[in-house]
């Protein structure tokens, strides 16, 4: 099988890479937009598409977690409106949602040891406190926030190609706090994770 992995920036590529990941990794870009772009230009002949990267934590995920997503929601894509956020199917404007086969989810985690829910995407990182709540009460089963998850899955959705994503928790979703951020734990964790995929995948 045939696995394309796509992170944001090159320390996750580079991390991946020192984990001795033996798939092609493609620095897609910093947000959704600029991943789906890379993904669609990169997708044929790939077999599944992977969105690999670091990412805050909800709940009782801390850092070095893995989280694995069940869906895969852009959570700001909609309309603000007096009355809250409206997602843009409520809107008749298309999805916001992409749902990662079950079986797949459940694989993945059954070999990274990872936590399953919904993974939000979000072209702002979120920063507040009151942000974090808005966004567990929309998405109780939260277990990361990434910026790249949904532009992937929308590319490989159009190509017709399985997609999955998976987050090492570097910090907590909720007020920026740089000091708390344990970069380097989340991306040993997500190199050890996504090499142990693509291990039994490639193999």
């Amino acid at each position: 099988m045939d696995v394309l992995v796509v992170c944001a920036v090159e320390a996750e590529r580079a991390a991946l890479l020192a984990a001795g990941v033996r798939a092609p990794v493609l620095v897609g870009g910093v947000g959704p937009a600029a991943a789906a772009a890379a993904t669609a230009a990169a997708l044929p002949g790939a077999d599944l598409v992977l969105s690999a990267g670091i990412g805050g934590g909800f709940g009782s995920l801390r850092p070095g977690d893995v989280a694995v997503a069940s869906s895969i929601v852009f959570a700001d894509l909609g309309a603000e409106t007096a009355e809250g956020f409206v997602p843009v199917s409520a809107l008749g404007f298309g999805e916001e949602r992409y749902e990662v086969d079950a079986s797949l989810a459940a694989d993945l985690a059954a070999r990274t040891g990872g936590r399953v829910g919904t993974i939000v995407t979000v072209a702002t990182v979120t920063g507040t406190a009151a942000t974090a709540a808005r966004l567990l009460a929309r998405f109780p089963d939260a277990v990361a926030e990434g910026m790249e998850g949904a532009g992937v899955a929308a590319a490989a959705r159009v190509h017709g190609v399985p997609f999955a994503e998976l987050r090492a928790i570097s910090n907590l979703v909720g007020p920026r706090d740089r000091d708390a951020w344990k970069i380097p734990r989340a991306l040993s964790a997500l190199g050890a994770a996504v090499a142990e995929i693509v291990a039994e995948v490639v193999a």
